[in-house]
């Protein structure tokens, strides 16, 4: 996912960079050193250097305690250093890499005094098992980063090698990147959608698993949007392409996921600068561990057995399991958020949704499917000419009221309207078959003082009033459906410790008022502009203790998403705005993936606790043994070796969970 490899992983010797900007890449953070001791984890090759220094090691051990050949104990120190240096050499490498960036005090400067030191007092077998252990660590850190890496590069996995684009009247597979916008392409059955387009054949069922998270079939009709990653299940259809490979909202995706992990959550940006200083006081304790019993002691002082007790301190001191767990566990906290369709921008946002107090939403379109339908007509004149006069001013409309009106009418001949005005924030008016027709809400029939029945006023749902030739002439009543899960999600933010639900909308105050009490929303506002939604959302973020999130689905949302602390766009996979704008992105039109959400950062930051907590508590418990001279090398390995290797297993649990 990172642009470096792991070097987002790499441990005491990373320069804390603040990557506030989501497009920095990570090549600016070269002095952070690469753990890998040699690429990709499934090659046998990567593991070698620790398979044949284990059997030289066991071979070793065996013939010290078992054997016991004379003939061995002359070549025993050349068979242990000859078992050291298949792991050795690298860690010794990026010492001298260090020392060369002026960076002295590195867990790999601790790790090679610790075992070089080992070997001059004669314990052997423990300066080779140190640093068996110390790679098998590294080993271990870099198969879980890949495997986080390849949970979100298999979500993302989507894109289409090949476009068949259609050029002089017959189809040529050509490179995405190589389309362009306006080309017709073909996608059979079976294959992936390579680039944003609108559907020419008359529909198709595609699979948009790998976008949304959603194992349910979605057909798609002639003229609607079809994105790039989605998988064509039916049959041979064509697309006219709307989008540059590069702008379609796959790619922004990808970049988006690609680039989450520049975005530092304060608790590793808090360690890596805990371990620049950490690093040294260890190494200046140890050395104090084995000078200051001179003083103490006098006569009888041993150099070995101190010196023994500091090397112990320094292998247990190593700040590995903190460095490599943490970022570990923020990667399997942004990579289990991927596979159910929520994208992160970073593990900070990971971070302060497990803070959040306070949630505002949109209405139309997050917390309503935004699809309206005619449910009633009320008119004084016939029924089929009323229809007719309505259509006629709404066809050339694209506001989703107007395309419900058309969509109910459907197939009637109408009478083409002119001189078509709109009326702001009130309707539309215009001339069919010699008539003024004006159609809108009520506010536009006071304003040319045409008298209608008062009692409409009180309709809670949306009306378009209708007036012909100076006379009302009666209303459409129009309706939007609340989503399935809409009211659990509600609850469920109530359960997962949001103190204050709020919902604004531009729609009828009577209406928000209606959907707030179904849904049980604490507090409403209705009749707003996009500027009103700012301000209120400014308003309510004036108390301090408030930690706001605003959901969106992202077509007029961008400038409150910008200023809550956390925007999230919902079913954001069309709104190019909403996915520059939002910090988090929900791929589907689901509320209840919010509560997921919160979900996924609380038990992110619970495991990043408890690995912090387990480090700290078996190193401190160790050092004080091993300061006493109570515990050995052996004891050592674990404490540092040990706690990583169980660091690294709790922090890969998280894409294990169901949430």
């Amino acid at each position: 996912m990172s642009h470096s490899h792991d070097k987002e992983e790499s441990c005491c010797s990373s320069k804390a960079h603040e990557h506030t900007h989501e497009h920095t890449h990570s090549h600016e953070d070269s002095d952070e050193h690469d753990h890998d001791h040699g690429g990709d984890p499934s090659s046998f090759k990567t593991y070698l250097p620790a398979i044949v220094t284990l059997a030289m090691l066991l071979i070793g051990i065996a013939f010290d305690n078992f054997f016991k050949i004379e003939a061995f104990n002359k070549i025993r120190l050349y068979w242990y250093i000859l078992a050291y240096l298949p792991v050795g050499v690298p860690v010794l490498k990026e010492v001298w890499e260090t020392f060369k960036a002026k960076e002295f005090f590195t867990e790999f400067s601790l790790m090679s005094i610790a075992t070089i030191g080992a070997f001059a007092i004669g314990e052997y077998p423990e300066g080779v098992t140190v640093m068996l252990f110390y790679t098998i660590g590294e080993l271990f850190q870099l198969a879980a980063v890949n495997r986080a890496k390849r949970n979100i590069s298999a979500l993302l996995d989507v894109r289409a090698d090949v476009a068949h684009v259609l050029r002089n009247g017959k189809y040529e597979d050509v490179e995405p990147e190589k389309v362009e916008i306006g080309d017709i392409i073909q996608i059979k059955a079976g294959e992936k959608t390579p680039l944003d387009g609108e559907l020419l054949s008359e529909k198709s069922s595609f699979n948009t698993a790998a976008l949304t998270g959603e194992s349910k079939p979605k057909t798609i009709n002639k003229g609607d949007n079809v994105l790039a990653g989605m998988l064509n299940i039916d049959a041979v259809i064509e697309i006219k392409v709307t989008k540059a490979f590069a702008d379609s909202a796959l790619s922004r995706i990808l970049e988006m996921v690609q680039n989450a992990t520049t975005r530092k959550a304060k608790t590793e940006l808090f360690i890596r600068k805990f371990a620049k200083i950490y690093t040294p006081i260890v190494f200046f304790l140890a050395l104090a561990l084995v000078t200051i019993p001179i003083l103490v002691l006098g006569n009888e002082y041993h150099f070995q057995t101190w010196l023994y007790r500091s090397l112990v301190f320094l292998v247990i001191s190593c700040p590995c399991a903190l460095v490599i767990s943490i970022p570990l566990g923020y990667f399997g906290g942004i990579g289990a958020a991927s596979s159910n369709g929520i994208l992160f921008k970073g593990s900070n946002f990971l971070d302060l949704i497990t803070k959040l107090n306070t949630v505002v939403m949109d209405k139309t379109g997050t917390l309503t499917k935004g699809v309206f339908k005619v449910q009633k007509i009320e008119t004084n004149i016939d029924e089929q000419e009323f229809l007719k006069y309505l259509v006629s001013v709404e066809a050339k409309s694209t506001h989703p009221i107007a395309k419900a009106i058309v969509e109910h009418v459907g197939n009637i001949d109408f009478h083409q309207a002119e001189n078509i005005k709109e009326v702001a924030g009130m309707g539309l008016q215009g001339t069919v078959n010699g008539n003024e027709v004006l159609a809108g809400n009520t506010k536009l029939l006071d304003k040319f003082n045409i008298s209608y029945d008062v009692a409409i006023r009180n309709i809670e749902e949306s009306i378009v009033v209708v007036a012909v030739g100076g006379e009302y002439a009666g209303y459409a009543l129009i309706a939007d459906e609340i989503k399935e899960d809409s009211a659990d999600a509600v609850k469920n933010l109530h359960a997962n410790g949001i103190k204050q639900v709020v919902m604004l909308s531009g729609d009828k105050t009577s209406i928000v008022k209606k959907v707030a009490g179904v849904l049980g929303i604490d507090s409403f506002y209705g009749d707003l502009l996009p500027e009103d939604k700012v301000r209120k959302l400014e308003e309510i973020k004036q108390d301090k203790l408030k930690v706001v999130a605003f959901v969106g689905d992202g077509i007029n949302d961008t400038p409150v998403l910008a200023i809550s602390d956390i925007g999230i766009a919902m079913g954001a996979m069309g709104s190019d705005a909403a996915i520059e704008t939002a910090d988090v992105v929900i791929q589907t039109d689901q509320p209840s993936k919010i509560v997921i959400a919160i979900k996924i950062g609380k038990a992110t930051k619970s495991v990043v606790i408890q690995n912090i907590v387990l480090a700290f508590a078996v190193k401190a418990l160790v050092l004080i043994l091993g300061a006493g001279g109570l515990a050995t090398m052996w004891e050592a390995v674990f404490a540092d070796v040990g706690v990583a290797l169980l660091a690294i297993l709790n922090a890969v649990r998280i894409q294990k969970m169901k949430f």
